[in-house]
């Protein structure tokens, strides 16, 4: 069964903590414990349950039994990633050992902590987990940005665009394409707009993020 539990002054945009655990008494002893420090919870008894369960679409992490009905913890890390679901995992087991543990960080895990759990300690990896998540999604919203800013761009105002951040001045952009100085000037200047850029610099780091290299030539994409 899946548990939808949140403390009471909860907002929508606050981050969420996925619980999977058959173990009906560690999912509410988990889920008092995030409430109580002010985070939503959502709880699941089986993988099956999360899979049909829509992912979460503010700063998340998962905390995840291994011992699971049906597919394990480990056949749910390898599902999440096959989906492209990049939720941060924190195993919680009661029969760990060392080779169980590298598999689970090696397979991305952000820690793997063995019952009794202290509280102190999962709520510490709990927070880790969030943060990273949230810069995980921070980076991927800017990235949209920016790649939605650079499609605006017409394939000339690319073609400038690779020739500037490559490190050519608007005589040497110029000479390259064929046209005027003042001409590579006004093309400048609308990329600027455009990409919402506010100097070179800023240029410079956007086509590094959407992996445009600087070099002469038409852009490649």
């Amino acid at each position: 069964m899946t548990d939808h539990a949140s403390p009471t002054q909860a907002h929508a945009d606050d981050p969420i903590v996925l619980i999977v655990d058959d173990d009906p008494s560690m999912r509410r002893a988990l889920t008092n414990l995030f409430q109580s420090v002010g985070l939503r919870v959502e709880a699941f008894g089986s993988a099956a349950e999360i899979m049909d369960a829509k992912p979460p679409a503010v700063p998340s992490c998962m905390v995840l039994d291994i011992r699971l009905p049906g597919s394990s913890g480990f056949d749910l890390q390898a599902d999440l990633a096959k989906a492209s679901i990049h939720t941060p995992i924190i195993f919680i087991t009661g029969h760990g050992d060392i080779p169980m543990t590298v598999r689970a960080m090696k397979s991305g895990a952000i820690d793997f902590l063995t019952k009794p759990v202290r509280d102190q300690d999962i709520l510490d990896a709990v927070q880790a987990a969030i943060e990273r998540d949230r810069k995980r999604r921070d980076a991927e919203k800017s990235m949209s940005g920016v790649r939605s800013r650079f499609e605006a761009l017409t394939e000339r105002q690319r073609d400038i665009l690779v020739l500037v951040t490559s490190g050519l001045m608007n005589k040497q952009v110029a000479a390259e394409l064929g046209l005027a100085e003042i001409t590579v000037k006004i093309y400048r200047g609308q990329i600027m707009r455009k990409m919402g850029a506010k100097s070179l610099a800023d240029l410079v780091r956007m086509t590094e993020l959407l992996g445009i290299p600087r070099t002469r030539g038409k852009l490649q994409t």
